[in-house]
């Protein structure tokens, strides 16, 4: 017999049976349970109309994220509270200050998006009662947050005006200790196993118990944040059978600095990997973290389902693999480490066997003599697929290169390193003329397509001038600081 799936809803606990294991959400609380408020606008995590805020006990400290309902599957929610624009009105009736600066501010137009953004104003709303006293946002702040929310009358100003009326406003407090209560009687000593018509869906708890289930079900799914998992389901309408959910295991949730490293567990989200690597690289990296896809999605994937899909497209694998970053796997037969280059060994083929995981990466932390940048280049400032991304790392003794690292996103099958335009700098010094050869070197590392994001010519131009682009900010005469510095790394 299938275990309920528990989670904290409407002041209760909420128990769930009888429903796929890859029912979203949104379909949970619009079909199920007749919330409406809840919008579907895109089924892929891209507009924000289904925006909601998750709470969850992470060490027993509460965490309060806003997360797309779109996508995320209903099982993950075990143990969890769930929060929706219903639950916004305050117990004597009267607006909350999200909804009332949303009123006062004129911040919505034909409405259907509205639920989604007062989600992520209110996650903004607790996030600035918790870390910043109440303080009104600051407009980077402001951006982050609502990045993933789309208007389709155009009508941002007011919204965003609204964001910064709304810490003006008496405040509205939030009883955090009364919800980490509620939420203790449902964390599970062990994992969690749900099963309807012959597909399950495993939540274990530990790295023990991820182990021994992936060795006992090799063919079943690895699902961290569905934040791709999620369309293959809404979108290709696939059947997913038998899924294994790391999202509970505290173990890979971590991260430690050990020596010259820094040690990210697989099921650390992208927000909270990037906040670690950011604050060894804020100059270099931090443009990346604001502008790698939105918040909600940053807050629900992790870096290691990242790195773990292997997509060609995505922004993280560039930077890691030019500063060398290693992939530790596990699985029944022990722990393997390999250079996260090695990994990918074709267009959606990686060295990894049936019965083994992504466990961690190992990020080596700033080296001296070491100039690093990574850039992303795309239609739209924020949530976007790359049309390019590309990353550098020299190592420097005086002007003379030592060692070279160049790798892309975009421009191949996998991302891939560009080992000419590497041979032809190292042990040259960093120069105009090795420049310009490297650049021309680059053609013959790739040979991109062309599709809906850019053609050809355009990424290998692309790929050409970040090259001179970092040239110019790393230059021994007279460099450039670096150019993805902005307020966001001090605020985010």
């Amino acid at each position: 017999m299938a275990e309920p799936i528990r989670f904290y809803f409407r002041n209760a606990v909420h128990e769930v049976t009888g429903v796929a294991p890859t029912q979203t959400i949104l379909q949970h609380l619009r079909e199920d349970l007749r919330c409406t408020g809840t919008k579907e606008g895109c089924a892929e995590g891209d507009c924000g109309a289904c925006t909601v805020v998750v709470g969850s006990l992470e060490n027993g400290r509460l965490q309060m994220k806003a997360l797309n309902a779109c996508i995320g599957f209903t099982p993950t929610l075990d143990g969890k509270a769930l929060f929706t624009v219903e639950d916004l009105q305050l117990p004597d009736g009267r607006l909350h200050p999200v909804q009332q600066a949303l009123v006062e501010c004129h911040g919505a137009q034909c409405g259907f998006c509205t639920p989604g953004f007062a989600m992520s104003l209110w996650g903004m709303y607790l996030d600035q009662e918790e870390h910043a006293g109440g303080q009104a946002p600051a407009r980077c702040r402001i951006d982050d947050a609502l990045s993933g929310n789309l208007c389709r009358c155009t009508g941002y100003r007011p919204i965003i005006e609204a964001a910064g009326r709304m810490a003006e406003l008496p405040r509205a407090g939030f009883d955090r200790a009364a919800l980490a209560a509620a939420l203790a009687p449902l964390q599970r000593g062990a994992g969690c196993a749900y099963t309807f018509e012959g597909r399950s869906f495993h939540a274990p708890r530990t790295l023990a118990e991820l182990v021994a289930l992936r060795g006992a079900h090799p063919q079943a799914l690895i699902l961290a944040g569905s934040t791709d998992v999620g369309l293959w389901v809404t979108k290709q309408m696939r059947e997913l059978d038998d899924i294994i959910y790391i999202g509970n295991v505290a173990e890979l949730k971590s991260v430690v600095e050990a020596g010259a490293m820094l040690e990210i567990g697989a099921g650390v989200t992208l927000q909270d990997a990037y906040a670690a690597v950011c604050r060894h690289y804020p100059g270099e990296l931090s443009g990346m973290w604001q502008r790698f896809a939105s918040l909600p999605i940053r807050n629900a994937g992790t870096l290691g389902g990242n790195v773990a899909n292997g997509s060609p497209i995505g922004d993280s694998m560039p930077w890691l693999i030019a500063l060398g970053a290693r992939l530790v796997l596990r699985g029944p037969g022990g722990e393997r480490i390999l250079a996260l280059e090695d990994f990918y060994l074709g267009y959606q083929r990686k060295d990894l066997r049936a019965d083994e995981f992504v466990a961690a990466l190992h990020v080596p932390l700033p080296q001296a003599g070491v100039r690093f940048r990574t850039y992303k280049l795309a239609k739209r400032f924020d949530q976007d697929i790359s049309a390019v991304c590309a990353a550098f790392a020299l190592t420097l003794d005086g002007d003379i290169v030592r060692q070279a690292r160049i790798a892309f996103g975009g421009m191949a099958a996998t991302p891939r390193r560009a080992a000419r335009a590497e041979a032809v700098l190292t042990h040259r010094a960093w120069s105009e003329d090795a420049l310009k050869e490297a650049m021309a070197a680059l053609a013959q590392d790739y040979a991109p397509l062309s599709d809906m994001r850019a053609s050809s010519g355009y990424r290998m131009k692309a790929a050409q001038n970040l090259l001179r682009r970092f040239w110019l900010e790393t230059r021994p005469s007279n460099p450039l600081p670096p150019s993805s510095v902005d307020a966001f790394a001090a605020t985010a």
